[in-house]
């Protein structure tokens, strides 16, 4: 089969990789129906992660069962199916606990720029839905299974409740989803922190009520001026740099709570600090399986449509172009068809 393979930074090919095949009784292989790039993907592309030999990439995915081990009892070829990007056997303690990408089985999923994908623990990753989904569908259910996830994760570990003032950091897809979630959960005003219109414009249309397009301790400034001087109740911090972590912290409120998803790179917390804020800090990597049957059936009723992070729409075999579109900011996200 045909798959996306990184070399080097900057250095995407579409290329022959080993078929996907039941390697254990737990697994499921499924044909792609759609993927995507992710912006964590880019992390590798521009060289802040090591790619030390050749590896295959991608972990969002939505397709066809095509064949299941003989332990998977919940699943049958023909189903059309979203997972997550972190597998779950959904039975162990943290499983019941609702922190599945914490599941004592867990794999992350690596392979899914390709034609087929192999998804271990399968029973308890995949959701499978009532019938096939219109195709317009399915780059909203694509979302579901990691940046809508990811972001209804940061509005719930920030504490997003009804009434509440959330301030969104960071336009990638994650906080643009990020903003669907704080509204869908009740927040009554969302702020959203972005220089780049295209994406300000989109976050206006998925419920922010007013954008913040400075950065730093200006953006910091500009929140607290917009919160009567106080801050927000909840942040989202949707980025993973330094500069966010600060801004996101500094943007809360006394007994306010920050939920941080982006993936940290060089970010480092002073506890002092963080002691005398009063602020509170939850994240790390999103247990989408949790929220996957509450968030298939709001895309199903069309009730939110986080499919229009997609803004660019190529072959699969042109994984490389979109791994540099989205690298130059040419799109917000790149949605694969094979």
């Amino acid at each position: 089969m045909r798959g996306a393979v990184i070399h080097a930074p900057g250095d995407i090919r579409y290329e022959t990789v080993d078929d996907a095949r039941i390697q254990q009784p737990t697994d499921a292989v499924i044909r792609t129906a759609v993927t995507c790039v992710c912006g964590s993907d880019l992390w590798p592309y521009r060289g802040a992660e090591p790619t030390e030999h050749a590896r295959p990439m991608g972990h969002e995915y939505v397709g066809f069962v095509e064949e299941v081990g003989s332990e998977v009892t919940g699943l049958r070829p023909g189903q059309f199916v979203v997972g997550s990007f972190a597998t779950s056997d959904n039975t162990c303690a943290n499983c019941r606990n609702g922190f599945q990408s914490s599941c004592l089985n867990r794999e992350f999923m690596s392979t899914c720029q390709a034609e087929y994908v192999r998804i271990p623990h399968a029973q308890g990753t995949l959701v499978a839905t009532d019938g096939v989904p219109d195709e317009r569908f399915w780059p909203g259910l694509l979302a579901v299974s990691d940046v809508l996830g990811t972001g209804w994760w940061a509005a719930d570990a920030a504490e997003v409740t009804p009434g509440s003032t959330a301030v969104v950091v960071g336009d990638g897809a994650v906080g643009l989803c990020a903003v669907i979630a704080a509204k869908e959960r009740g927040a009554e005003r969302v702020i959203a922190m972005s220089r780049h219109e295209s994406r300000q414009q989109l976050a206006l249309e998925f419920g922010a009520a007013d954008i913040v397009a400075e950065r730093g301790e200006e953006g910091v400034a500009r929140i607290k001026e917009l919160t009567g001087g106080i801050g927000a109740d909840s942040v989202l911090e949707c980025v993973g740099t330094a500069q966010a972590m600060r801004q996101a912290l500094h943007s809360a409120r006394p007994g306010g709570s920050v939920g941080f998803v982006g993936m940290p790179h060089g970010v480092a917390v002073d506890g002092q600090e963080l002691f005398f804020s009063h602020v509170g800090l939850r994240g790390g990597p999103a247990p989408v399986r949790r929220y996957l049957p509450d968030l298939i059936d709001r895309v199903l009723t069309g009730s939110i449509d986080p499919g229009k992070v997609f803004d660019l729409t190529l072959p699969l075999d042109q994984v490389a172009e979109g791994y540099r579109a989205m690298d130059e900011r040419r799109a917000i996200k790149t949605l694969l068809a094979p």
